[in-house]
């Protein structure tokens, strides 16, 4: 017995204590899901849990006011801590120092939210409103100061510069659903006066917890009934958030919604250059036309002039005339032909009109002769 050594209570609970801080890591990240959880004197206390074990864990107040999560029992967390052990009564406890939602808490999230709007029929491709094509202000929601936002801006100048840009500062992590809400609320109520066509949500990478604001069920409410179309552009291409599904547009990054949503200024530039090739032709053409039909008119009321009418009618008697002239009984007597007539002064045609002893009347070019028919010969017909 004299061997052991010999503990006071406390000098017991003092040598474990010495024995953790020396043999344990200062700080470690625990993967757990929350079985209790509840608020006393502005502390949080936890009881976590894996399904096997459980242990108790705390955040104080003043971590507490720095923690944007605010875990519910069920959630997956995973926490930065230490082991806090008070020698007074040999309770150890985990000390929260940073605590944030699992993958799984996210997953669990936007599923029950997801479902639940597309129960509601919010998100319909159908309820989805088309983009402007030349948006002459448009609302970005962001952090600021920002990376991303500083990517937005450059990329917003060099592809349409005429668009106004309003920046509207939004926090983007943690428990800022309800900010985020009162700002679209009064975004809402200003579009007309600001003049916004569009807005972009927008937010640079991260983690997918870090997007998990954007699955809060009434934010994304706000969202899918927003007045002018809504363009996400949120995290990395691979993350879904429930904010996209509502959206009108959902983009891979924050500068892929600027490009989707505003103009190229050098491929306008072009269409114009293209366009006004085509409006040049088309006029080319449409000269050419109506010089076309003028001329043709111009012919027409030429040709249907009383000179030229005149001319016509004369040059038709013209010919007419000549045409009588060649066909008229005077011709005819000049080529060394003959009229005969009978005494009633009718022109014979054929001997059998003729009897013998008749008195006959032949008319020559110059003059006339008086016969009388002394004999009459017949011979076959020369047609």
């Amino acid at each position: 017995m004299d061997s052991l050594p010999n503990y006071s209570v406390y000098e017991l609970n003092q040598a474990i204590g010495t024995l953790l801080e020396r043999g344990f890591a200062p700080r470690f990240l625990l993967n757990a899901s929350i079985s209790k959880s509840q608020l006393k004197k502005g502390h949080l206390w936890l009881t976590l849990s894996d399904g096997k074990a459980s242990i108790s864990a705390v955040v104080w107040g003043s971590q507490l006011q720095k923690t944007d999560f605010r875990p519910k029992e069920g959630d997956g967390v995973v926490i930065i801590g230490k082991l806090n052990f008070w020698e007074i009564r040999a309770s150890l406890v985990v000390q929260v120092l940073d605590i944030r939602p699992s993958i799984s808490t996210v997953l669990r999230q936007f599923e029950v939210v997801r479902a639940l709007l597309l129960k509601e029929g919010l998100l319909d491709q159908r309820r989805r409103k088309l983009l402007p094509a030349y948006p002459a202000a448009i609302a970005i929601l962001t952090s600021s100061p920002s990376s991303a936002l500083a990517d937005m801006l450059r990329t917003a100048k060099e592809r349409w510069p005429l668009t106004k840009l309003i920046l509207v500062p939004i926090p983007v992590q943690g428990m800022v659903a309800k900010q985020i809400q009162a700002v679209l609320k009064t975004l809402a109520c200003s579009k007309d006066e600001l003049g916004i066509e569009a807005i972009v949500l927008a937010r640079g990478g991260g983690n997918r917890e870090d997007l998990m604001v954007f699955d809060d069920e009434e934010l994304c409410r706000e969202l899918a009934n927003f007045p002018v179309p809504v363009v996400t552009g949120l995290g990395h291409e691979d993350d879904m958030t429930v904010a996209d599904l509502v959206a009108d547009h959902r983009s891979s990054t924050p500068t892929a919604a600027i490009v989707d949503l505003l103009p190229n200024l050098d491929s306008a530039q072009e269409h114009c250059v293209q366009r006004r090739q085509r409006l040049n032709d088309y006029f080319d053409w449409y000269m050419k036309r109506e010089r076309q039909l003028l001329l043709g008119r111009r012919n027409l009321l030429k040709a249907q002039s009383p000179l030229v009418l005149i001319q016509r009618r004369r040059a038709s008697l013209h010919t007419k005339h000549q045409l009588l002239k060649a066909l008229s009984p005077g011709k005819w007597l000049s080529r060394g032909f003959s009229i005969v007539r009978n005494p009633l002064g009718k022109p014979l045609r054929s001997v059998d009109e003729i009897e013998l002893q008749e008195k006959l009347t032949i008319q020559l070019s110059d003059g006339q002769l008086d016969s009388t028919v002394d004999r009459i010969h017949s011979q076959p017909n020369l047609e």
